[in-house]
């Protein structure tokens, strides 16, 4: 089936199939936070591998299972886990989950990313929100023949799209206030997104950093773009779990050499306060939307 719309009605039929449970919010969890999986309630665990034409992880920390279930009563689908382009993936199979999730019914997106922080007041283990991002991969995942089909809010699907407010600024907003009534701060940061999956060298990022990065990673454009032509409303977060590289934090002697299990391990670190906010947030936005907990 070549059709990449009618390879993505193929799963979404598949899932349908699977549970009677219809999303209205997706989440997509990065490296070191896919253990939030486990806080979905009434849980349907699908491996990826089951679903038609789903790309399958192969990155430790990606387990590779979509979560069906509910979250405050609000039913959500959580992957857990994406695919990469470094991976050897194309970007229509990047972001070919994100078509899933938009098709199954999921006008909000929450996509996380574990990410190197450039901004020097950052600190390992600090979430912040993304307010924007830059596309250093070389590439756009909406290259191709058009597909209006996809969209799922009328005025959307269109050749041309609006990039301008990619990252919600409404939903940034509640999550800055859930942070505070939490008792921590959540920053806002442009996140930069490269190929990988080599991490960057000192020189890129003192070159990033004059492009106004805060953030660099090697996931997150291609799905929001996806889901922006789509018409989905994107909420992005990432887990600050080391300095990039040359970078020097406030408190800190020198830089340090950039590990993948380092990476996992401020994940695992980090998890509990990302828990916290995600499990308040995703209510509230539902309430925002003023979309019921129901599974009709």
């Amino acid at each position: 089936m070549s059709d990449l719309y009618s390879r993505a009605k193929s799963a979404v039929d598949y899932l349908y199939a699977a549970t009677e449970l219809r999303p209205t919010l997706g989440i997509i969890l990065g490296s070191g936070l896919g253990n939030f999986a486990s806080q979905v309630d009434n849980a349907l665990r699908i491996r990826y591998a089951e679903i038609p034409y789903f790309p399958t992880s192969t990155v430790q920390g990606h387990s590779g299972h979509l979560v069906f279930g509910t979250i405050g009563g609000i039913p959500v689908a959580v992957m857990q886990g994406r695919v990469h382009a470094y991976e050897g993936y194309a970007l229509s199979e990047v972001t070919f989950p994100t078509r899933v999730l938009g098709l199954l019914g999921c006008g909000t997106l929450i996509v996380t990313n574990a990410a190197g922080g450039i901004n020097t007041s950052y600190r390992q283990g600090s979430l912040i929100a993304i307010s924007d991002h830059i596309n250093l991969t070389g590439s756009n995942a909406a290259l191709g023949p058009n597909e209006p089909r996809f969209a799922v809010v009328p005025g959307t699907g269109q050749r041309f799209f609006d990039m301008s407010a990619a990252y919600s600024p409404r939903l940034r907003e509640l999550a800055t206030e859930e942070a505070s009534r939490q008792g921590f701060q959540l920053d806002e940061g442009v996140y930069l997104a490269v190929l990988g999956p080599s991490f960057e060298t000192p020189a890129e990022i003192r070159a990033f950093r004059t492009l106004g990065a805060d953030l660099v990673g090697m996931s997150t454009v291609h799905e929001t773009i996806v889901a922006r032509h789509m018409g989905l409303e994107v909420l992005g977060i990432s887990l600050v779990t080391n300095m990039a590289a040359g970078v020097v934090a406030e408190g800190q002697k020198e830089a340090e050499t950039i590990h993948h299990e380092d990476v996992m391990e401020v994940g695992r670190h980090a998890e509990k306060q990302f828990t916290s906010l995600l499990l308040a947030l995703v209510p509230k936005i539902s309430k925002l939307n003023g979309k019921s907990s129901s599974k009709d």
